[in-house]
């Protein structure tokens, strides 16, 4: 009658120690040799199966160290706390800049990159943590401010310098800078090479007062990120945090409506016309998302219309009213899909992304050391980044830890210029 299979699935959890006999050898001249061991053990008594199950379990499942040092010594294995700490966080340099040339590629591949922030307390203080990708990537780095020079510092990482050319004079003049300081700044130096140096030229030219550094530095960062190549018709989305707010900027509609949805009504009548408008706004919401797939140019100068016609609205409830006129202001960010069908009306894929690293910190709580804060901004970008490429975050762990290397490099992935095939 032949078999029948039954297939039963078990999974086997118990320590393999590895004994390495390493030769030795002495020279004529006394010299003592000592044979090598296999590259990923060198300086290590663990092997990259256990680093890449602890890296794993730390920074993908979000167990915590104390009950990831509590299972792996009831699995039998030698451990300490300060061992499985180093881990963790230390000689992880391959993993920063793999993290690192993440950014530069996926913004020298795409049209639209998603920001967004969220606290990220360190040592004590607070700070914050600003997530920038898209389909592509996602790049997390975490900071002591969250301002718009910070911004973009991070937009034009690994460049370190700070440019004056005629797009960063444009930013200072529609900043309204004083005439008399961009003419100087026209006429001075043009590039340097990091901070001191701009802060220094800044000290020179007797320009001092907060806002006039302000502007410039936010005007020489802008400098910096064109000379470098920054594409210029890239599209920034965001929540209408002000610090995203420079060059193509376009704002989510959902963060738009949400104005409308906290309004409290006071009456039936203000309650109607609440429940009006924003009937309103999400049937232009609907053709909006109908037009990225169909534009036209009568579609695009009805949508404009209907969008105009909605702010103008004056109702009885002047809460609304003026929560319409905040919308109106925003309407070149908000229409901007007209002229860019290409990119979204939302902002939820980095809310998405972000909300990884707001769970982290709930149930591990702040960072304290640099390296600590540093391997938690690398990690959770390259465990999201591939997940967007279609890799396995354990499949990468593993193959980096053992430097077998057979996955592609994942900035290579995202700039398109490998695939996974090869």
């Amino acid at each position: 009658m032949g078999y029948q299979d039954y297939l039963v699935q078990d999974i086997r959890f118990e320590p393999c120690n590895t004994r390495y006999r390493l030769a030795r050898y002495r020279t004529p001249n006394g010299k003592l040799l000592t044979g090598k061991l296999p590259a990923p053990l060198q300086g290590t008594h663990f092997g990259p199966t256990l680093h890449s199950y602890i890296l794993y379990q730390y920074h993908h499942q979000r167990v915590t160290q104390p009950l990831l040092l509590q299972q792996l010594r009831e699995w039998g294995i030698d451990i300490s706390s300060g061992q499985l700490n180093r881990i963790i966080t230390e000689d992880k340099a391959r993993f920063h800049l793999e993290k690192t040339d993440l950014l530069s590629a996926g913004l020298s591949a795409s049209t639209t990159v998603h920001v967004d922030d969220t606290g990220a307390r360190h040592g004590g203080k607070n700070g914050y943590c600003t997530h920038l990708g898209n389909e592509r990537f996602a790049f997390f780095e975490s900071t002591s401010s969250k301002n718009r020079i910070n911004f973009l510092q991070l937009l034009r990482t690994p460049a370190e310098d700070y440019v004056v050319n005629p797009a960063a004079l444009a930013y200072m003049q529609a900043q309204r800078l004083t005439t008399d300081i961009v003419q100087t700044l026209r006429q001075g130096a043009h590039q340097f090479i990091n901070q001191a140096a701009w802060s220094a030229h800044l000290n020179t030219l007797g320009i001092t007062q907060a806002r006039h550094v302000r502007i410039a530095t936010e005007g020489a960062l802008i400098g910096s990120l064109i000379h470098h190549g920054f594409p210029q018709d890239m599209v920034i989305l965001s929540d209408d945090a002000g610090q995203f707010d420079v060059l193509n900027h376009a704002l989510c509609w959902i963060h738009a409506e949400r104005v409308f949805q906290r309004i409290l009504p006071l009456n039936q009548q203000h309650a109607k016309a609440l429940d009006e408008i924003r009937s309103q706004l999400w049937n232009l919401y609907r053709d909006l998302k109908q037009y990225r797939q169909h534009p036209g140019q009568t579609k695009k100068r009805k949508l404009s219309a209907r969008f105009d016609k909605i702010c103008r609205s004056r109702t009885c409830f002047q809460t609304l009213n003026q929560a319409l006129k905040r919308l109106a202001d925003n309407k070149a960010e908000l229409l901007l899909v007209l002229d860019r069908p290409d990119i979204p009306l939302h902002n939820n894929l980095s809310e998405r992304d972000i909300r990884e690293y707001v769970i982290k910190r709930k149930i591990s709580g702040s960072t304290r050391s640099d390296e600590g804060r540093r391997c938690r901004d690398t990690f959770a970008s390259l465990k999201k980044t591939c997940k967007k490429q279609g890799i396995t975050f354990w499949d990468y762990l593993l193959d980096r830890v053992s430097q077998k290397n057979t996955i592609p490099y994942l900035p290579d992935l995202v700039a398109g210029t490998v695939t996974l095939s090869q």
